[in-house]
């Protein structure tokens, strides 16, 4: 059983900043990009604390707002057409072969994520990986949002599996780190070189891309 992280998030602004006539945007892309994902994340925990919940395409709107305004970027056409390309993310390169390779080894694939239902569905649509993928999770089921543990259990109960079967894959230290303290076997996909957490849980492995998926779950080198 293997859980998948799939999507590039900083490909909405990324790809915003290729357009011709956005100079000020391209030139500070990047910092709208992080700010967007720290508070989008950010707000996704405080909300679980403060049982204040909305689905995470508001809390994706907040963070962009905020990102917006710290950068001096606030404009109705920009952020609409931000918004219009997180709606449909890209996966990253090596997705498909990665998932192909688990579903060739017998392996059940899902994906786990706090993106609302709707979110998941474009997306996994439109990165043409659904007959790969056995499951999609949306948090928006428990009404909660990573780490909360009752997002992890989400897993167990849909596949009834023990939590040490599980192969979780995330690419967010904090969420490696939870995850291991649930009891999952997890993959670190560490693309920027982060220090570790200082969290209890520990990842049981650290790689930089996906592409060693397949090795880490038992099916050989990839």
């Amino acid at each position: 059983m293997l859980m998948v992280p799939c999507f590039d998030v900083d490909a909405a602004a990324r790809t915003l900043a290729g357009e011709d006539g956005l100079e000020a945007f391209t030139a500070v892309w990047w910092q709208v990009s992080t700010h967007w994902r720290n508070k989008q994340l950010q707000y996704s925990w405080l909300r679980t604390i403060t049982h204040e919940h909305v689905d995470f395409w508001q809390v994706t709107q907040d963070g962009l707002d905020y990102a917006l305004d710290v950068t001096d970027q606030a404009d109705p056409v920009l952020r609409e057409r931000l918004l219009g390309l997180y709606w449909t993310l890209p996966a990253y390169p090596e997705v498909p072969d990665m998932l192909a390779a688990l579903k060739a080894g017998g392996l059940n694939t899902a994906i786990l994520s706090n993106g609302s239902p709707r979110m998941l569905e474009n997306a996994v649509a439109s990165a043409g990986i659904g007959p790969f993928l056995d499951a999609v999770l949306s948090t928006e089921e428990e009404g909660v949002f990573k780490p909360d543990e009752r997002v992890y259990t989400m897993v167990t109960r849909q596949f009834n599996v023990a939590r040490h079967k599980v192969l979780f894959v995330s690419s967010n230290g904090w969420d490696a780190a939870s995850a291991a303290s649930f009891g999952f076997k997890v993959l670190w996909v560490n693309r920027a070189g982060d220090p570790p957490e200082r969290l209890p849980g520990q990842p049981d492995a650290e790689s930089r891309d996906l592409t060693v998926v397949p090795e880490v779950a038992g099916l050989g080198p990839s």
